[in-house]
């Protein structure tokens, strides 16, 4: 039965969303300047890309998700996790991907490229909550519930870790930890889970010489000791030179000089850092602010409905911007191991653009029928 729209739609959600993207190109714009004349002659090089692929895709997909009515996607989410998988897999055939070095994460579809991964970010949590809404018992059961949870969890760590894209499975099984404590699961499974990815984490980057070199760097900061800023704490320490360089106000739009000259990443995951030295301290300030807003109305959305799929959906869904927005945040000003992630809205990358408007347009949506 389908529940009926009382068509008061979040406005502050759908305003913060409007916000962030068009807060996103203009700052992407900035950015990627110097470095789309440098790389291909065209200044806006990275900002048309980002219009054509992520924008109109991303405003197709949140307009059909905001007038698609969200019950669906509980219909087809195993079907969209099994092409997913496929898509995962198919990344490691030569003839169809794209590779940057010996990362192996895009499919190649004529012109554009596209990141399987991105799209397991929506995927996962559409299935975790039809899966976990549907009976009670896989939220308490061990053989119903925690082990086919792990299994499939695992499926996907292998296939996200061969590209490799460690960051990325953070990102998509951490939420998927949230979604699966919020739906109401044993405490003890909860910790259990928690034990276990921990270890894997742990075991993951002791094999991994340049993952092992980033926490090191970490470690060091913390006790100020063997810093590197030539080499290892290179990244971390210009992302920390533009941040300080921005002080209250901002040097102006446009007007960075780091990004010329020594910080690397200036399009993805240092923009953060381009960010607080043109706009400052208030400029991030914000920019924070305005995430903050599209947390707090997303968990309120999740509050307010009835519906335990809708629910978990919206929660699950908030959980990937919010991790997302915290580790590259974090990353940028030392209050974590440095590592790769696109700051949601803003970073290039088409995407991760189209799936994230995507998603915001699911939220709208379920917004409609609390």
């Amino acid at each position: 039965m389908k529940l009926r729209s009382t068509r008061h739609l979040d406005y502050a959600f759908l305003f913060c969303v409007i916000f962030l993207t068009i807060f996103g190109l203009v700052m992407l714009s900035s950015a990627s300047f110097d470095l789309g004349k440098k790389k291909f002659d065209d200044s806006y090089y990275y900002l048309k890309h980002q219009l054509l692929v992520g924008l109109l895709f991303g405003g197709i997909g949140f307009l059909f998700a905001s007038f698609f009515y969200y019950r669906h996607w509980e219909k087809l989410a195993f079907i969209l996790l099994l092409i997913n998988i496929l898509l995962l897999i198919l990344v490691f055939v030569p003839s169809l991907s794209y590779r940057s070095g010996s990362a192996a994460r895009w499919l190649q579809l004529g012109p554009f490229s596209f990141q399987p991964a991105e799209l397991l970010k929506f995927t996962f949590i559409i299935y975790l909550a039809a899966w976990l809404s549907k009976k009670k018992e896989r939220r308490i059961s061990f053989l119903k519930g925690l082990l086919p949870f792990l299994i499939i969890s695992a499926a996907i760590a292998f296939l996200i870790l061969k590209q490799p894209a460690t960051t990325t499975l953070l990102i998509v099984l951490a939420s998927g930890f949230f979604v699966y404590f919020i739906s109401g699961a044993k405490m003890k499974y909860v910790i259990l889970i928690f034990l276990i990815g921990l270890i894997l984490f742990s075991v993951v980057i002791y094999k991994s010489s340049y993952r092992n070199e980033r926490i090191e760097a970490f470690i060091d900061k913390i006790l100020k000791r063997d810093v590197d800023i030539l080499g290892k704490d290179y990244h971390l320490n210009q992302s920390l030179v533009a941040i300080g360089s921005g002080k209250i106000w901002g040097v102006g739009y446009g007007n960075s000089i780091i990004k010329y000259r020594s910080l690397p990443e200036t399009v993805g995951d240092s923009i953060f850092s381009v960010i607080a030295e043109e706009l400052g301290f208030i400029g991030s300030l914000v920019l924070i602010g305005a995430y903050a807003m599209l947390f707090y109305r997303g968990f309120k959305i999740a509050k307010k409905t009835k519906d335990e799929f809708a629910r978990l959906t919206v929660v699950g869904l908030s959980s990937v911007v919010c991790l997302q927005v915290f580790i590259h945040i974090g990353a940028n000003t030392g209050l974590l191991p440095f590592t790769g992630v696109p700051l949601p809205f803003i970073s290039y990358g088409g995407t991760a653009l189209a799936v994230l408007l995507t998603m915001m347009g699911v939220i709208v949506n379920i917004s409609k029928y609390n």
